[in-house]
């Protein structure tokens, strides 16, 4: 297969995107419904630049874009991460789950079926990229609250894995947190920045066990997806702006924070891990 991941922290080297030309906030998750019931009003003309500045850091951090075709009916295309899933054997079709989301499986199917096809189709329940953690080879995360990602999409997707020799985890999380992306993501080999509050002490013991440490998210952060950050691997990090004190924390740690604005995106229910879907990574060694 053309596209492989077998991590969250190797090297990025190619990445799906989808532009934003039809996105505007939608209720969709706890995050956009607050937004959109507050006074805040959706900037066009800011989206498009933070839209700009996200491309951009991506190209300067040496990562090669691929793009979706966007139409009209799927403002959330720009979400790339829920729709497939690329792993070590190749990309999976995952099984989106809002019948507002469901239709861009389409403009998925046309990128990867151009590009040399799917290892695999999710088939059972439903299971949505923002949840799935290829943490590092023989370690995969696969969140679940029952409603983006349920525990039958969550048991096929881990069956893959489990039947391939590796360590795997479901982790259940309740569905006010849209994704596990949201509390929990890689952001080098050893470091994550993870809400143990909602996540809880067995899961914290888990990273433990696997020599993971934790930045710890506060419940405000996380509803500001300041957990949602992207690894672009050698301990280089892209994640909001607005997210300060996880940067500065992340700094201090000695990692690379690249910080483009992203809050209009963020005020709809997703960032930067939510955007990316990683096709290709260099081999984590």
């Amino acid at each position: 297969m053309q596209w492989t991941v077998d991590s969250e922290t190797g090297v990025l080297t190619d990445v799906l995107l989808c532009p934003p030309d039809h996105y505007h906030w939608m209720e969709t998750n706890a995050v956009a419904v607050s937004t959109l019931a507050s006074s805040a009003q959706f900037d066009r003309a800011a989206m498009l630049r933070q839209w700009d500045g996200l491309t951009e850091a991506l190209s300067k951090a040496g990562v090669n874009l691929h793009f979706l075709k966007p139409t009209g009916a799927h403002p959330y295309q720009v979400y790339t991460r829920d729709s497939s899933q690329t792993t070590p054997w190749g990309p999976v079709l995952t099984q989106l789950a809002l019948p507002q989301r469901r239709g861009e499986y389409s403009a998925v199917l046309d990128f990867h079926l151009a590009a040399g096809g799917f290892h695999r189709f999710a088939s059972e329940g439903v299971v949505e990229g923002g949840d799935i953690h290829i943490v590092r080879p023989g370690l995969l995360i696969v969140g679940h609250s029952g409603v983006r990602t349920n525990r039958a999409g969550a048991a096929q997707f881990t069956g893959w894995f489990k039947d391939a020799g590796w360590t795997t985890r479901t982790e259940e999380f309740p569905e006010h947190f849209l994704h596990l992306d949201v509390l929990f993501c890689m952001a080098t080999d050893n470091i994550a920045v993870a809400c143990i509050d909602v996540l809880g002490d067995d899961f914290a013991a888990f990273l433990t066990a696997h020599g993971i440490k934790v930045v710890q998210a506060t419940y405000p952060e996380v509803m500001a997806m300041s957990c949602n950050l992207l690894a672009l691997g050698e301990n280089r990090v892209i994640s909001p702006a607005h997210s300060v004190r996880i940067n500065a924390e992340l700094r201090a740690r000695g990692v690379t924070v690249i910080d483009p604005p992203l809050d209009v995106f963020a005020r709809g229910g997703g960032s930067i891990h939510c955007m990316t879907m990683p096709l290709k990574r260099e081999p984590l060694r």
